[in-house]
């Protein structure tokens, strides 16, 4: 089983959510219905990136990463 670190994009107000999940068809649903109170007023939301690791662990840190300071770096340089 892989984890996954995603990055949606909202097609109503182009902000970016960034997450990690189990299953990644499962949750951008989840994302694109009202089961998500954070994501919930940016719908519909787009996967504009995504990577898999092979830990929980693993894609968590790369999360927390994305959430920092040097991740928004890299999201910029990404093009995102």
């Amino acid at each position: 089983m892989f984890y996954y670190v995603y990055i949606l994009k909202s097609q109503t107000t182009g902000k970016l959510y960034k997450g990690s999940c189990g299953d990644l068809p499962e949750r951008i649903r989840q994302h694109n219905s009202e089961k998500v109170t954070s994501t919930k007023a940016g719908r519909p939301w787009k996967l504009v990136y995504y990577e898999a690791f092979e830990t929980k662990t693993s894609a968590r840190k790369e999360e927390l990463f994305l959430k920092s300071g040097k991740g928004r770096e890299r999201i910029k340089w990404l093009g995102l």
